[in-house]
């Protein structure tokens, strides 16, 4: 057959298929753009070109295009059938890459996006065009394409386009997003393949990976040594802690028995690289509608995705779940041996294969707790470096507040005397006056005051560890009432901010700001006591500190503990009971002490206390309240 001439497109599919199987094969037009992608990669294109006009979205590439001489165009047109059987099929025509493609059915996924797709291509000049279509009007026999309407934007010698006519998706108005959902989905891009973005006098280029991505995170595991590079990307706030918050470990490897396309059973090796890491923070990362969302673990095959996100699947509900974000590299998954595991939209695999349980239980029981861990140890360092640099601001201004009040102290007497060595039998209400306009005129010189009561904790939980439980459920209740957790001092609470800093003394801090401090703000104190009391000189050390320097403080009492003097135990104190289990459990009335003490405490410093039914009803989710046997 003579070159251009006559040519006639057969699809080796019942047509009837394009209509069922086209507009649900995909519902993203990024995953439609990763399939025509991919086939570009395996056309061993150095460059694919997307333009997005008003009424089409083109995809060209300068891959080696398809001859219809050869044959090409007719494998092409064969819908559904195995494009690599064996190993030497797995690679391009180059041999330099291994070929994404695996069921020919990726060439579909355009028209996910619209009703009629033209296809063109060009190989050595031979040009060939057809019409994909959901309803092809002549059955298996495609519309052809005369040579004179094929036309190519960015193609020279030789590769393919694809013409999405009338798209019922269109890509984001952002090409910045564009790019971004991209990388996502296909991070494979380098100076030896680009992908070129084009909106009317708008144009992007995409040639490298993100790594933006990786300065926005506060750790990052990689797996093996294709991905090692990463870690020098990672911008570490606190380098002194390097080694703990990024590591590259080798790949790991994992044996599966598993029967081939042939029936017979093998042991494999699952081999995992790639990498996972948090963000430092999930601020301004809103995602919009027709983005992917910014925390996912994504599963990858000879570098093509194949399924966006496993976190559901692998994760616990944790709330610093919304940090992680990583990309894994699994080829088994695409080995040619052994059967086909994607799922028939191609968004995802099977959840039984046994390679794909492999690398979730993997994630979920090992690679997501020690990336978890990383991730809470960063912001345990960053809490720590707030609270240093807090301490050192309280001191920094107790020091100038104490310099302040001398100075104020050697002005009112210096002026005082002044101004009264000057009066003559004045009336002690002249002197008074003297006095006052004296102190009133110096009052500014401590102004400083109000800042250092600012940051001081406010209230100190008294107690010992082995009342712990106790002292959580009133940490817990003082929270409820709108106590900060900056406010409060509690040695053993499990939240840092409540905690003095690391290698801070606790007696030390409170004598700076409380006993030897200018500032007149005493600190409130909550006393745990019970049989433990006697036994922590801590605890008797801070019952005697409070007696001398007169500090306000409430009494919460474990049974049968009686508490004793210097502790006011005129006063009622709440009382609690722990059976011989070590469980807490209260009665209706001292349920109802206990709220009323904890209400008081928020009354006296100013805080915004909830009703007495309301903390009845969260005491009751942190203690049994039963009435005695």
């Amino acid at each position: 057959m003579a070159r251009g001439k006559s040519k006639e497109y057969k699809l080796e599919i019942d047509p009837r298929i394009l209509e069922l199987l086209g507009p649900s094969l995909y519902t993203n037009i990024y995953y439609v753009l990763a399939e025509l992608i991919a086939n570009a990669y395996d056309a061993d294109a150095k460059n694919v070109y997307i333009t997005s006009n008003k009424d089409d979205i083109t995809v060209e590439d300068d891959g080696h295009g398809m001859s219809y001489e050869d044959g090409d165009v007719a494998r092409y047109l064969n819908v559904g059938g195995a494009t690599r059987d064996t190993e030497q099929e797995s690679l391009t025509r180059s041999g330099k890459r291994r070929r994404m493609g695996r069921k020919g059915v990726g060439k579909l996924a355009a028209l996910s996006v619209s009703e009629n797709v033209d296809i063109m291509t060009k190989a050595d000049n031979e040009l060939s065009g057809f019409v994909l279509s959901r309803r092809p009007p002549h059955g298996n026999l495609l519309e052809p394409i005369p040579n004179k309407k094929i036309k190519f934007e960015h193609v020279k010698k030789h590769g393919s386009a694809v013409v999405m006519r009338k798209p019922q998706y269109r890509l984001h108005k952002s090409l910045d997003a564009v790019k971004r959902n991209l990388l996502k989905i296909f991070p494979l891009v380098g100076r030896h393949f680009r992908i070129h973005v084009f909106r009317e006098k708008e144009k992007i280029v995409i040639d490298s990976f993100d790594a933006n991505v990786m300065k926005e995170l506060a750790v990052l595991i990689t797996l093996g040594d294709e991905f090692k590079s990463l870690s020098g990307l990672v911008e570490s706030d606190y380098p002194k802690r390097r080694k703990d918050l990024v590591q590259e470990r080798k790949a790991v490897t994992i044996p599966v028995r598993m029967r081939d396309t042939h029936d017979e059973e093998h042991e494999y090796s699952l081999t995992i690289e790639g990498w996972i890491g948090a963000y430092k923070t999930t601020r301004g990362r809103k995602a919009e509608i027709t983005d992917f969302p910014d925390n996912f673990i994504s599963l990858y095959a000879n570098k093509k995705m194949g399924e966006f996100n496993i976190l559901p699947s692998v994760g616990q509900n944790k709330l610093n779940e919304v940090y992680v974000v990583g990309q894994l590299h699994v080829d088994l998954f695409e080995l040619t041996e052994l059967p086909d595991m994607a799922l028939s939209n191609r968004q995802g695999y099977k959840s039984d294969d046994p390679r794909y349980e492999a690398v979730l239980d993997y994630v979920r029981k090992t690679l997501l707790n020690d990336v978890l861990r990383m991730r809470d140890l960063f912001a345990d360092i960053g809490n720590e470096q707030k609270k240093k640099k807090k301490l050192e601001e309280q001191r920094r201004m107790e020091a100038a507040l104490r310099a302040e009040a001398d100075k104020f102290r050697r002005k009112v007497a210096e002026t005082t005397a002044k101004r009264l060595a000057k009066l003559t039998g004045a009336t002690q209400s002249k002197i008074q006056q003297v006095i006052s306009e004296v102190i009133n005129t110096n009052q500014p010189s401590i102004g400083l005051k109000q800042r250092v009561d600012s940051l001081k904790k406010r209230i100190l939980i008294s107690q010992t560890y082995g009342d712990k439980p106790f002292a959580d459920i009133v940490y817990q209740m003082l929270l409820f009432n709108g106590v900060p957790a900056e406010d409060i001092l509690y040695t053993n609470c499990d939240d840092e901010l409540s905690r003095i800093p690391e290698d801070e003394p606790v007696y030390g801090y409170l004598r700076d700001f409380f006993v030897d401090s200018y500032s007149t703000q005493k600190i409130f104190v909550v006393f745990l006591t019970s049989t433990n009391t006697k036994q922590s000189w801590g605890a008797i050390t801070e019952v005697g500190a409070a007696w001398i320097t007169q500090v306000d403080n409430k009494i919460f009492n474990l049974h049968p503990f009686r508490p004793e003097h210097p502790l006011d135990d005129s006063k009622q104190w709440q009382s609690t009971n722990r059976d011989d289990k070590g469980d807490l459990w209260m009665t209706p009335v001292n349920a109802d002490v206990f709220c009323q003490k904890i209400e008081a405490i928020c009354e006296k410093l100013g805080y915004a206390k909830k009703n007495r039914a309301a903390n009845k009803q969260r005491l009751g989710t942190l203690v049994s309240i039963r009435k005695k046997k």
